[in-house]
């Protein structure tokens, strides 16, 4: 890859969005080509919502309940890490982002703007039952806002707001829509994602 490339990366809760993210920067660097900046907004957020303000007590709040957070939020969070950090010379990954269809798209604003070539959205497809095996895996290991009900509501989430977004990125002709098979290993799934996207 000679030039920037972007991905985004999109599926239910549990997916194994950011996990495949990160296994996806590290074979991007290692062709040694060019660094990569990382956008993962679940963990800006999760940042974020540690700040004594009013915005970050309403942002806590609607996270821990498993909803989506209002789209100028991602946005803003997106939004100020690549004016900040992007100097133009990176691979983008999206990670978490977007989650409403508005919010993609804003995204799909930056791209033109930044001169890069259409993304790659690589959507991690799982069942429910699956997403909600791994949540309940991952809060017993400590994650407070992937209770029972933080679950349902993510359900609900993906179905309701989500999903759309899949499908407009689905039939999209500005965007490489790549549906991977997100069960298995995750070594299993970065396979696949590799293989789609031409890196193996």
């Amino acid at each position: 890859m000679t030039n920037p490339h972007s991905f985004i990366f999109i599926g239910r809760a549990g997916a194994g969005k950011g996990t495949q993210a990160k296994l996806l920067e590290i074979k991007l660097k290692s062709f040694h080509d060019r660094p990569v900046l990382h956008v993962e907004t679940g963990a800006e957020f999760r940042k974020f919502i540690g700040s004594d303000n009013y915005t970050a007590k309403l942002s806590k709040t609607i996270i821990e309940q498993g909803g989506l957070m209002p789209e100028f939020m991602p946005v803003y969070m997106w939004g100020r890490l690549l004016t900040e950090k992007y100097t133009g010379q990176e691979h983008l990954i999206f990670d978490g982002t977007p989650r409403k269809l508005l919010e993609a798209e804003l995204l799909g604003s930056i791209f033109p703007f930044y001169n890069l070539t259409n993304p790659a959205v690589v959507y991690l497809d799982i069942e429910h039952e699956e997403s909600s095996k791994r949540l309940t895996i991952r809060a017993k290991e400590g994650r407070r806002d992937d209770n029972a009900e933080a679950i349902e509501r993510r359900r609900l989430a993906f179905e309701q707001d989500v999903f759309p977004v899949v499908e407009w990125y689905r039939t999209n002709p500005n965007v490489q829509f790549l549906d991977i098979d997100g069960h298995g290993t995750m070594e299993e799934v970065h396979a696949r994602i590799v293989k789609s996207l031409g890196l193996s």
